[in-house]
């Protein structure tokens, strides 16, 4: 609940501050991919495009790097609870066998395999 209520906190003033910028900046810009020539030397202006409009781009692609490089940070800790879910159902496994083969009844066991494997 409190989480919640703090995203509320956060996201409703952000979305009125970013809304406020967009109308505060609709004048149109120039957008050049080429840093070597000038503005000025330019043969056709090109497009103008709202000065909002490229700062959300760049804002958004900031977002979408900033994302994949945490997915790829985090692969190791991926892979590795992949290789323990993997361990503790192998031993799962194993455990069923061994009481097939003694012919003992044990209780089901009150733990799952996300129990077993810690999550950070």
């Amino acid at each position: 609940m409190l989480r919640r209520i703090a995203g509320w906190v956060v996201l409703v003033p952000l979305s009125i501050i970013l809304i406020v910028f967009a109308l505060a900046n609709r004048q149109l810009t120039v957008v050049n991919f080429n840093p070597l020539v000038a503005p000025e030397a330019l043969t056709s202006p090109g497009v103008g495009v709202p000065l909002f409009l490229v700062l959300f781009c760049v804002l958004l692609l900031g977002v979408v790097l900033g994302g994949v490089a945490t997915w790829l940070a985090q692969s190791e800790v991926r892979r590795e609870r992949r290789h323990w879910r993997r361990e503790a159902e192998r031993l799962g496994r194993d455990l069923d066998a061994s009481r097939k083969v003694t012919g003992r009844r044990m209780p089901p066991a009150t733990l799952d395999i996300d129990d077993l494997v810690d999550t950070p």
